[in-house]
Protein backbone atom coordinates (compact mmCIF):
# COMPACT_ATOMS: atom_id res chain seq x y z
CA UNK A 1 0.00 0.00 0.00
CA UNK A 2 1.37 3.38 -0.87
CA UNK A 3 0.31 6.91 -0.16
CA UNK A 4 -0.61 9.07 -2.85
CA UNK A 5 2.25 12.16 -1.79
CA UNK A 6 -1.46 14.49 -2.36
CA UNK A 7 -3.04 12.99 0.61
CA UNK A 8 -0.28 11.97 2.47
CA UNK A 9 -0.56 12.87 5.96
CA UNK A 10 1.01 16.09 7.04
CA UNK A 11 0.11 17.15 10.83
CA UNK A 12 -1.95 15.53 13.56
CA UNK A 13 -4.53 18.49 14.76
CA UNK A 14 -5.62 18.55 18.68
CA UNK A 15 -9.19 19.22 18.10
CA UNK A 16 -9.72 18.57 21.95
CA UNK A 17 -8.30 17.75 25.16
CA UNK A 18 -11.24 16.51 27.59
CA UNK A 19 -8.52 14.81 29.60
CA UNK A 20 -9.81 16.55 32.81
CA UNK A 21 -13.11 15.57 32.15
CA UNK A 22 -12.86 11.46 31.05
CA UNK A 23 -12.85 9.03 33.14
CA UNK A 24 -9.99 6.37 33.57
CA UNK A 25 -11.53 3.60 32.84
CA UNK A 26 -13.15 4.54 29.39
CA UNK A 27 -11.16 4.83 26.27
CA UNK A 28 -8.94 2.66 24.45
CA UNK A 29 -6.31 2.56 27.08
CA UNK A 30 -7.80 2.52 30.49
CA UNK A 31 -5.73 3.61 33.88
CA UNK A 32 -6.22 2.55 37.17
CA UNK A 33 -5.02 4.87 40.24
CA UNK A 34 -3.90 2.54 43.65
CA UNK A 35 -2.76 2.43 46.27
CA UNK A 36 -0.98 -0.15 47.25
CA UNK A 37 1.70 -1.46 49.85
CA UNK A 38 3.81 -4.34 49.99
CA UNK A 39 3.75 -7.08 52.35
CA UNK A 40 7.16 -8.58 53.54
CA UNK A 41 7.56 -12.38 54.62
CA UNK A 42 7.80 -11.28 58.09
CA UNK A 43 4.61 -10.06 58.24
CA UNK A 44 5.46 -6.20 58.10
CA UNK A 45 4.29 -3.71 55.41
CA UNK A 46 5.87 -0.93 54.03
CA UNK A 47 4.18 2.14 53.85
CA UNK A 48 1.20 2.98 51.13
CA UNK A 49 2.12 4.54 48.07
CA UNK A 50 0.27 4.92 44.98
CA UNK A 51 0.51 3.22 41.34
CA UNK A 52 -0.74 4.07 37.99
CA UNK A 53 -1.50 0.89 35.64
CA UNK A 54 -2.38 1.03 32.29
CA UNK A 55 -4.73 -1.76 30.20
CA UNK A 56 -6.83 -2.30 28.20
CA UNK A 57 -9.78 -4.61 27.24
CA UNK A 58 -7.44 -6.48 24.34
CA UNK A 59 -4.77 -6.85 27.19
CA UNK A 60 -1.77 -8.59 25.07
CA UNK A 61 -0.48 -8.08 21.21
CA UNK A 62 1.26 -10.42 18.57
CA UNK A 63 4.63 -8.50 16.64
CA UNK A 64 5.38 -10.73 13.28
CA UNK A 65 8.31 -10.36 11.45
CA UNK A 66 7.31 -10.83 7.63
CA UNK A 67 10.35 -11.69 5.92
CA UNK A 68 11.73 -13.27 2.24
CA UNK A 69 14.92 -14.78 1.29
CA UNK A 70 16.40 -13.16 -1.79
CA UNK A 71 20.25 -12.88 -3.88
CA UNK A 72 21.05 -10.10 -1.25
CA UNK A 73 19.71 -12.17 1.27
CA UNK A 74 16.82 -11.90 4.12
CA UNK A 75 14.57 -8.58 3.80
CA UNK A 76 12.11 -8.04 6.02
CA UNK A 77 8.74 -6.15 5.58
CA UNK A 78 7.93 -2.95 7.13
CA UNK A 79 5.22 -0.13 7.78
CA UNK A 80 5.29 3.26 8.21
CA UNK A 81 2.39 3.57 11.20
CA UNK A 82 0.92 6.96 12.40
CA UNK A 83 2.24 7.40 15.96
CA UNK A 84 0.18 9.94 17.90
CA UNK A 85 1.97 9.33 21.43
CA UNK A 86 5.14 9.84 19.82
CA UNK A 87 4.42 12.71 17.27
CA UNK A 88 3.31 14.85 20.50
CA UNK A 89 6.66 14.30 22.35
CA UNK A 90 7.60 17.62 20.23
CA UNK A 91 6.35 19.66 22.82
CA UNK A 92 7.95 18.31 25.80
CA UNK A 93 11.57 19.21 27.22
CA UNK A 94 13.85 16.59 26.36
CA UNK A 95 16.79 15.35 27.47
CA UNK A 96 18.36 14.54 24.26
CA UNK A 97 16.50 16.25 21.60
CA UNK A 98 17.05 14.93 18.01
CA UNK A 99 15.38 16.66 16.08
CA UNK A 100 13.32 13.93 14.74
CA UNK A 101 9.27 14.02 14.05
CA UNK A 102 7.45 10.99 14.63
CA UNK A 103 4.62 11.47 13.07
CA UNK A 104 5.36 8.21 11.28
CA UNK A 105 6.89 5.22 12.83
CA UNK A 106 8.67 2.60 10.94
CA UNK A 107 7.69 -0.94 12.74
CA UNK A 108 7.22 -4.66 11.57
CA UNK A 109 3.52 -5.69 11.82
CA UNK A 110 1.57 -5.97 14.65
CA UNK A 111 -2.00 -6.51 16.33
CA UNK A 112 -3.68 -7.02 19.36
CA UNK A 113 -4.82 -10.05 20.14
CA UNK A 114 -8.82 -11.03 20.23
CA UNK A 115 -10.36 -12.94 23.30
CA UNK A 116 -10.87 -15.88 21.26
CA UNK A 117 -7.05 -16.06 20.51
CA UNK A 118 -5.87 -18.66 23.17
CA UNK A 119 -2.69 -20.53 23.18
CA UNK A 120 0.07 -20.90 20.67
CA UNK A 121 -2.54 -21.73 18.06
CA UNK A 122 -3.80 -18.23 18.41
CA UNK A 123 -0.76 -16.53 18.42
CA UNK A 124 -0.26 -18.08 15.10
CA UNK A 125 -4.25 -17.39 13.85
CA UNK A 126 -3.78 -13.63 14.77
CA UNK A 127 -0.27 -13.44 13.48
CA UNK A 128 -1.88 -14.91 9.94
CA UNK A 129 -4.20 -12.27 10.32
CA UNK A 130 -2.46 -9.18 10.85
CA UNK A 131 -0.30 -10.21 7.89
CA UNK A 132 -2.71 -10.67 6.02
CA UNK A 133 -4.32 -7.38 7.31
CA UNK A 134 -1.18 -4.86 7.49
CA UNK A 135 1.30 -6.78 4.73
CA UNK A 136 -1.66 -8.06 1.99
CA UNK A 137 0.16 -11.87 2.23
CA UNK A 138 -2.04 -14.95 2.81
CA UNK A 139 -0.13 -16.75 4.93
CA UNK A 140 -1.04 -20.67 7.45
CA UNK A 141 -1.44 -20.20 10.47
CA UNK A 142 0.97 -23.04 10.91
CA UNK A 143 3.45 -21.57 8.48
CA UNK A 144 3.91 -19.10 11.51
CA UNK A 145 6.95 -19.21 14.08
CA UNK A 146 7.09 -18.21 17.35
CA UNK A 147 10.52 -16.50 18.97
CA UNK A 148 10.38 -17.36 21.97
CA UNK A 149 8.30 -16.15 25.08
CA UNK A 150 6.83 -12.91 25.32
CA UNK A 151 7.73 -9.80 26.73
CA UNK A 152 7.19 -6.69 28.09
CA UNK A 153 7.72 -3.09 26.73
CA UNK A 154 7.13 -0.54 29.68
CA UNK A 155 6.28 -3.77 32.69
CA UNK A 156 6.55 -0.14 35.04
CA UNK A 157 3.59 1.12 33.71
CA UNK A 158 1.90 -1.06 30.87
CA UNK A 159 0.15 -4.31 31.47
CA UNK A 160 0.77 -5.49 28.20
CA UNK A 161 3.30 -8.67 26.77
CA UNK A 162 3.98 -8.60 23.00
CA UNK A 163 4.46 -12.43 21.26
CA UNK A 164 7.01 -12.16 18.83
CA UNK A 165 6.55 -14.12 15.67
CA UNK A 166 8.21 -14.62 12.04
CA UNK A 167 6.86 -15.96 9.01
CA UNK A 168 8.82 -16.91 5.60
CA UNK A 169 6.82 -15.48 2.26
CA UNK A 170 9.38 -15.77 -0.10
CA UNK A 171 7.59 -16.79 -3.26
CA UNK A 172 3.93 -15.40 -2.20
CA UNK A 173 2.31 -12.83 -4.09
CA UNK A 174 0.72 -9.97 -1.53
CA UNK A 175 -2.79 -8.78 -2.36
CA UNK A 176 -3.13 -4.64 -1.09
CA UNK A 177 -3.43 -4.61 2.60
CA UNK A 178 -6.53 -4.07 3.33
CA UNK A 179 -6.11 -2.49 6.75
CA UNK A 180 -8.84 -1.85 9.46
CA UNK A 181 -9.99 1.31 8.40
CA UNK A 182 -8.61 3.49 10.92
CA UNK A 183 -7.33 7.40 10.64
CA UNK A 184 -4.34 5.78 12.60
CA UNK A 185 -3.66 3.63 9.08
CA UNK A 186 -3.69 6.13 6.91
CA UNK A 187 -0.32 6.54 4.93
CA UNK A 188 0.67 3.09 6.23
CA UNK A 189 3.30 2.43 3.47
CA UNK A 190 5.06 -0.91 3.47
CA UNK A 191 8.84 -1.57 2.00
CA UNK A 192 11.15 -4.27 2.15
CA UNK A 193 14.78 -3.56 3.86
CA UNK A 194 17.72 -5.72 4.05
CA UNK A 195 18.19 -7.50 7.63
CA UNK A 196 20.98 -5.98 8.58
CA UNK A 197 20.30 -2.61 7.05
CA UNK A 198 17.00 -2.76 9.16
CA UNK A 199 18.72 -3.87 12.47
CA UNK A 200 21.35 -1.45 12.33
CA UNK A 201 18.42 1.38 11.74
CA UNK A 202 17.13 0.64 14.99
CA UNK A 203 20.21 0.96 16.87
CA UNK A 204 20.86 4.29 15.04
CA UNK A 205 17.43 5.56 16.53
CA UNK A 206 15.81 6.10 12.74
CA UNK A 207 13.33 3.23 13.75
CA UNK A 208 13.20 3.51 17.27
CA UNK A 209 10.29 1.04 17.72
CA UNK A 210 11.80 -1.36 20.74
CA UNK A 211 8.98 -4.85 19.33
CA UNK A 212 10.82 -4.23 15.86
CA UNK A 213 14.72 -4.52 16.99
CA UNK A 214 14.09 -7.28 20.00
CA UNK A 215 12.04 -9.28 17.44
CA UNK A 216 14.95 -8.95 14.37
CA UNK A 217 17.31 -10.00 17.23
CA UNK A 218 15.42 -13.51 18.49
CA UNK A 219 14.99 -13.90 14.38
CA UNK A 220 19.06 -13.76 14.19
CA UNK A 221 19.21 -16.09 17.21
CA UNK A 222 17.09 -19.14 15.24
CA UNK A 223 19.38 -18.10 12.23
CA UNK A 224 22.56 -18.78 13.88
Amino acid sequence: MRTDTGSAVTDIEIIEDFSSTARCDEGFLRLKRLRCRNRRADGSTSEVYRVDVVDRPRLDAVAVVVFRRGASGLEVLTRMNLRPAAYFRRDKPMVLPDGASYLRVEEIVAGLLEPEDRGEAGLRHRAAEEVREEAGYVVRPEDVRLLGAGFFVAPGILSEKVFPAAVDVTGLVPEPPSGDGSPLEEGGDVRWRPFGELLALCRAGQVPDAKTELCLLRLLAEQA
